[in-house]
């Protein structure tokens, strides 16, 4: 049944491409009604809530949650997406793991551009590091553009002198605004959501005239991950961001950080968002749900011995 329900996610996602770029609002609106299709477990609960100054959405389980916390950045190009947007991520997760979400609404492009996405994501773990929490029950978790804010954050927060989170998870993250991947060029067709065209054009709304080569832009080629946290990439073979994955994976091997790379056959950009609907989903939520709760028990383990 899996390569039917493949197959029949990649035709729905094939849409014909416009001959111009659309608009912002197009871009939002169209998003928006797509995600609003995909499914949220019934067992949770959301609040709206504020975190280092920004709205979030706070999604916990119907039955309370465990000690446990992940802080969410949603996808969309640094262009569009809302915590909304990303509920079915977010609530599956939670649903899987027992924990409470933070889902950040960030600033976006083309109106804050670089590096606001990343000051306020940085302000929001501040927040919860200043609420008392213990960094070894957080872990930063985010799809496409906020699996790349869950590398370029944790960056941030190295600089800065803070301890970071116990875990990243980054489902199809882009993590590389030079496009200098392979994959940019081998699955140009094959991927059924994007064309270089179309992450250029909203990458050039989020870099606004700033220089890619640099780490809290393109951090699979120029990232120094040493240090980091564990960390669980997962990505699909049909997409033209494949290769920021791969070579993010590589350089945190390279360093000495815990990596997995987890890459599923013949499905499309953050595949996980259609879990219900497809069996690969619903697996890789169940990896990434294990991955979770493996390492937030290992911090809260190893900081109470060290106690």
């Amino acid at each position: 049944m899996s390569k039917e329900q493949r197959a029949r996610i990649d035709a729905m996602m094939r849409q014909p491409r416009p001959e111009s770029p659309p608009s912002v609002e197009a871009l939002r609106t169209g998003f928006k009604a797509l995600m609003a299709q995909m499914i949220v477990p019934g067992n949770i609960r959301t609040t709206q809530t504020t975190l280092g100054g920004r709205p979030a959405l706070r999604v916990e389980p119907d039955d309370g949650p465990r000690a446990g916390t992940i802080l969410y950045f949603h996808g969309g190009g640094f262009v569009f997406g809302s915590p909304e947007t990303a509920l079915s991520l977010t609530g599956h997760l939670v649903a899987k793991t027992g924990f409470t979400a933070h889902s950040l609404d960030y600033r976006l492009a083309p109106e804050h551009p670089y590096p606001a996405a990343i000051e306020d994501t940085l302000s929001a773990y501040r927040a919860l590091l200043d609420s008392g929490i213990d960094p070894s029950t957080i872990a930063f978790a985010g799809d496409s553009a906020g699996g790349g804010l869950t590398v370029t954050t944790c960056l941030a927060a190295r600089d800065a002198g803070l301890p970071l989170p116990a875990a990243l998870v980054a489902f199809s993250p882009g993590l590389d605004a030079t496009r200098t991947g392979e994959s940019m060029v081998t699955k140009e067709g094959i991927d059924p959501i994007f064309t270089r065209k179309a992450v250029e054009h909203t990458g050039a709304m989020y870099l606004a005239g700033a220089d890619p080569h640099q780490p809290l832009l393109s951090p699979a080629v120029l990232a120094d991950l040493t240090g980091f946290p564990p960390i669980l990439i997962q990505v699909g073979t049909n997409e033209i961001l494949l290769d920021d994955s791969t070579r993010l994976a590589a350089h945190a091997r390279a360093v000495g950080v815990d990596v997995i790379l987890d890459i599923t056959a013949d499905v499309p950009h953050v595949f996980q968002s259609f879990a219900g609907v497809l069996d690969e989903a619903d697996e890789a939520l169940d990896r990434a749900a294990l991955f979770l709760t493996q390492r937030l028990r290992a911090g809260r383990t190893a900081h109470t011995s060290a106690e």
